[in-house]
């Protein structure tokens, strides 16, 4: 079944584009954000900014991203995540995977 933007529940899907901010860089924080995002299920990509910032985009079920919001805003052990700005965004069709991108 291929869900709709009329479908709502937990396999709804969404896209979420967010920036975390904090010690979020040199500190494994994408590598961390792909592989919590692949093992979820997951579309997208992370990069850094040159503030200091990471940007994400999730795309996936409502569930699945949900979770990897939590799992960012606590990142990998040497990080420390102060905020995250999530901003609902229209899906993208393209993404088939969750990878860096520059």
């Amino acid at each position: 079944m291929v869900a709709t933007s009329s479908d709502s529940g937990p396999e709804a899907p969404i896209a979420v584009r967010c920036v975390i901010r904090g010690r979020v860089q040199m500190v494994g924080f994408r590598a961390f954000a792909v592989a919590s995002a692949r093992r979820l299920g997951v579309c997208g990509w992370a990069r850094n900014h040159p503030d200091g910032s990471v940007e994400v985009l999730a795309q996936g079920a409502t569930d699945s991203v949900g979770r990897l919001l939590v799992m960012l805003g606590r990142g990998p052990a040497a990080a420390s995540v102060t905020s995250i700005e999530e901003t609902r965004v229209a899906l993208a069709e393209q993404l088939a995977d969750f990878q860096l991108v520059p």
